[in-house]
């Protein structure tokens, strides 16, 4: 059965005979397979061919030997049939041709149907999972509340994040309108996603970590946890973001089965601050560039840190880089198969479903 995989038994903190592995960006620039598929197709073609876009998600993780797949997409092309404008630079950086800058720009947006306006997401979805054929779990995944905004209020991707917070703090009203709206069409998203087969489903908040706690609190909190209250119940929600040391007990606050931290904290001391919740993470994307004999440490100390509890899940703290070389990549799922067989564990807990 698909619900004994360790992957989702991790989830659900059970016990499990050896940590599992995912990889965000599992399916990137770094894999010689996807290079070959984007000289034929566009990023955004490629997102929208469900063929493809299962084609390289399987890819990935049969090469890989992960213990979960990853659909292929990107978090803004639910919010693309809204009226911003996307488009993809080289690079494959994001753009939005209308920014929403003002209270009118929110008014402006249309809500959508997810099933309608991204069913090409969903057929991938069903496409990839009949390929995995049981073999390991598929995770469906989306963007947060806040980090969709940033995107939209920005154009595109940004250092410090500053037109966000300006908007946020000047226009508060059209803010929450702005992130209500984006709440209700995300949890609309992940639920179409999950009816399509999604085994479990990841939040991804990468930006948040820009925010103070009190302004996550006020900001983000109440539509992050609208948005995973909204999930369909029995389905395990990964709640993710970088730089958010300050931010882990006020995520949890927000839900999740697991929360995913990146590599500028200790694992240790996250799970204890965030409680009774399984844990994602962290190895540092850039150890990943070092042959596996130098990082073979780093990987321990995380191993250590989590200390055969049950709930760990390894990843690295957020994507593969482009220029990684695929061999350490399957090196590093070896190695965590390897160091973490199963050795006897002083913990105990309960499966127990996140605040969400």
């Amino acid at each position: 059965m698909r619900a004994e995989h360790p992957f989702l038994k991790a989830c659900r903190r059970e016990a499990t005979d050896y940590t599992p592995i995912w990889l965000m960006r599992q399916a990137g620039r770094y894999m010689p397979e996807y290079r070959a598929i984007r000289t034929k197709l566009g990023f955004l073609e490629l997102a929208k061919d469900p063929a493809a876009a299962a084609e390289v998600t399987v890819t990935a993780a049969e090469r890989l030997g992960v213990d979960a797949a990853i659909i292929f997409s990107d978090i803004l092309l639910v919010v693309e049939p809204m009226g911003v404008g996307l488009e993809f630079s080289k690079g494959d950086g994001p753009v939005i041709g209308r920014p929403v800058r003002r209270p009118a720009d929110v008014d402006r947006l249309v809500e959508v149907d997810p099933g309608e306006s991204v069913a090409f997401v969903f057929e991938a979805i069903r496409k990839a999972r009949a390929m995995l054929a049981g073999r390991v779990p598929l995770i469906g995944f989306a963007g947060a509340p806040f980090t969709i905004a940033s995107y939209l209020v920005e154009g595109g991707g940004s250092r410090d994040f500053s037109l966000t917070r300006s908007f946020m703090r000047e226009e508060p009203a059209a803010w929450h309108a702005l992130l209500g709206l984006l709440a209700r069409t995300i949890t609309r998203y992940l639920n179409y996603q999950i009816a399509a087969g999604a085994d479990a489903v990841q939040l991804f908040d990468s930006w948040v970590g820009c925010l103070t706690s009190d302004e996550y609190r006020e900001f983000v909190l109440p539509h992050s946890r609208a948005t995973i209250q909204g999930i369909a119940p029995g389905v395990p929600v990964i709640h993710f973001g970088t730089r958010t040391g300050q931010l882990l007990e006020l995520m949890r606050e927000a839900g999740g089965d697991v929360i995913g931290v990146d590599w500028r904290v200790n694992l240790a001391e996250a799970w204890r601050r965030l409680g009774n919740v399984a844990v994602q993470g962290n190895l540092d994307p850039q150890a990943l560039l070092s042959k596996p004999s130098e990082f073979r440490s780093e990987v321990q100390a995380i191993l250590d840190q989590a200390a055969g509890r049950p709930g760990h899940i390894f990843n690295l703290g957020h994507g593969v880089l482009p220029d990684t070389p695929v061999e350490h990549v399957i090196a590093l799922v070896e190695m965590v198969h390897e160091m973490s067989r199963k050795k006897p564990s002083a913990f105990s807990d309960q499966p127990e479903r996140g605040s969400g």
